[in-house]
């Protein structure tokens, strides 16, 4: 007897799939965002870093209803993307777009904190030689935020993992299509008897969550300690 069916591991597929896109895609304008926040002085700064966090003050339901409100097929920004071919709502990229979007600031936040750590006088220092902006951010900067990079990572990652409330709303809950590990659980639980099905999926979501954070403190803690012989 198998310990999940066919279609409880399709969900668990998806759900790294869908993580591992949102996080990927979501890490470029990660690090973009939090190093703004974390170093330029401009106009609408609190702004921006509220719209940042906004996702974790609102209802994920209400997330999804603004993404499928926007990325629709006949909203503003759906219907562009149509008219090249590339549909979000109720398609798994959708469902990566959704949990990169409540994930988004959890990553910022821990690679604005590693930012906000170096000090800027070492920034400072190489530009005085010639370097560029950008040059300064790739060889001194990058390398010495690495750990909170990978911490944000991995825990944008656990968190697109877990999404469930903007994910249901945005794409729905179509199995093998858009229906992740969380969406799975809850269709077991809307079953009369599928209590043990939904505890065997509740285990693996625990389990990969437990493992990426393990994973992120591991890595994080190598990388520091290779910048730190280094020094």
């Amino acid at each position: 007897m198998n310990w999940l069916s066919g279609q409880d591991w399709q969900a668990v597929a998806l759900s790294l799939k869908v993580a591992g896109w949102a996080t990927a895609l979501s890490l470029p304008p990660g690090i973009f965002v939090a190093y703004a926040l974390a170093r330029w002085r401009f106009a609408g700064r609190s702004i921006v870093n509220g719209l940042v966090h906004l996702p974790l003050i609102l209802p994920p339901v209400v997330t999804g209803y603004l993404l499928l409100i926007g990325f629709a097929p006949n909203g503003p920004i759906g219907g562009a993307l149509a008219k090249i071919g590339l549909t979000l709502a109720f398609t798994w990229k959708g469902a990566a777009l959704a949990a990169g979007v409540m994930a988004f600031p959890l990553m910022v936040r821990a690679i604005r904190l590693a930012i906000e750590a170096v000090d800027p006088k070492l920034e400072e220092a190489a530009a005085t030689l010639g370097a560029s902006r950008a040059w300064v951010f790739a060889t001194v900067t990058l390398p010495l935020i690495a750990p909170g990079v990978l911490a944000g990572a991995i825990t944008a990652y656990a968190k697109a993992m877990g999404e469930f409330g903007a994910t249901i709303t945005f794409v729905s809950n179509i199995p093998g299509q858009t229906q992740t590990l969380p969406l799975a659980i809850y269709s077991q639980l809307q079953v009369p008897g599928g209590e043990a099905d939904a505890a065997r999926l509740v285990v693996i979501s625990v389990t990969l969550a437990l493992g990426a954070l393990l994973v992120s403190e591991w890595l994080a803690r190598r990388i520091a300690a290779r910048i730190a012989g280094r020094g």
